[in-house]
């Protein structure tokens, strides 16, 4: 049974129990970085990839289109209503400005050139998925007046420092919904945790989300390693007509937090295994050991085995989803 996220003390619980590795795990990481011979970092320049804003001048005809700008970050429109999810423009996703993993391409399109929205959502507060100079950007726009904010337990908090309206903010527990515009906006459980340091870690919540439209419904997975919680996922919330699983950032070190593309297979079949799926969570910043290829190489290789239907587009290219139609972008190669 799903169930609201539980506390000890200031520290929200993961919802099967689960071993987050801190400095230990970094000590047994730095021999295979230092040995590593992957190529982590695309060594010829990806891109340039530019939206073309006017698209989103007539709304999509299957009423679900989406533009997935690198890693999580995602603009979507969705039965009339356009929302942007985990929007992360800045260069690095780390706390420095100077150091940290760096953007492997330049945002498809620029902040100020994003059209009105009606949600921003921001699953939770880790680096990758919430960009603080993207936040005080959006804060600043005019196109983002009237948008709702919504968030999971206690990262609204981070929202109002850079600059959002406290007004204009929703935050969720596991289970919890708010509608916008007639959609209805579900945080669920994933297994994870949060923190901008290794001293606020668990303080603040993370979710998965389901998006319910008028005719369409999507699954946002953020970051979770595997549970058996997908299953319920699945049965009280789909079937879906989108499924988004993170493939990227993995390893065996840390594989109760991230699902690697065998993961994200599993959990698209235990999530019922209907519609599509579309890979997240990859190609943009190295977060990992693995190349940062590998993710999307051995998804295809699952969907092929699995006969799972992908949805993989381009960078920046505002792509229809179609019922049963396939998207493969070869970009990446």
């Amino acid at each position: 049974m799903l169930r609201r996220a539980t506390k000890v003390g200031r520290r929200f619980s993961n919802p099967v129990p689960t071993v987050i590795g801190g400095l230990s795990t970094i000590f047994k990481v730095l021999p295979h970085y230092l040995t590593n011979k992957a190529e982590t970092v695309p060594v010829r320049a990806l891109g340039p990839f530019k939206t073309d804003v006017s698209v989103y001048g007539a709304p999509p005809e299957s009423g679900l289109r989406v533009t997935w700008m690198g890693h999580s970050s995602v603009l979507i429109e969705i039965d009339g209503v356009r929302m942007l999810m985990d929007p992360v423009w800045d260069e690095r996703a780390s706390p420095m400005r100077w150091a940290g993993p760096k953007r492997f391409f330049a945002a498809p399109l620029r902040l100020e050139d994003i059209p009105a929205v009606d949600v921003v959502l921001v699953s939770h507060d880790h680096y990758d998925h919430l960009g603080e100079a993207t936040i005080r950007g959006l804060a600043r726009l005019e196109s983002m007046r009237g948008a709702r904010w919504v968030t999971s337990l206690g990262v609204g908090e981070e929202l109002r420092s850079f600059g959002v309206s406290a007004e204009k903010i929703s935050e969720l527990d596991w289970t919890e919904s708010v509608t916008v515009n007639g959609l209805e906006i579900t945080a669920v459980p994933s297994r994870h945790f949060s923190g901008r340091s290794l001293f606020n870690r668990f303080e603040t919540l993370w979710s998965a989300f389901v998006l319910k439209g008028s005719k369409h419904k999507v699954y946002f997975g953020a970051d979770s390693g595997w549970w058996e919680g997908f299953a319920q996922i699945g049965a009280a919330y789909g079937p879906f007509d989108l499924t988004m699983l993170e493939i990227g950032a993995f390893d065996a070190l840390w594989d109760a937090i991230h699902l690697g593309p065998d993961g994200a297979a599993r959990a698209f079949e235990a999530l019922g295994g209907k519609g599509l799926m579309m890979p997240i969570h990859w190609g943009l910043f190295d977060l990992a050991l693995h190349a940062w290829r590998q993710p999307i190489e051995r998804m295809l290789e699952l969907a092929g085995e699995r006969g799972i239907r992908l949805w993989a587009p381009e960078p920046g290219r505002p792509t229809e989803v179609v019922a049963e139609e396939e998207v493969r972008s070869d970009w990446w190669r």
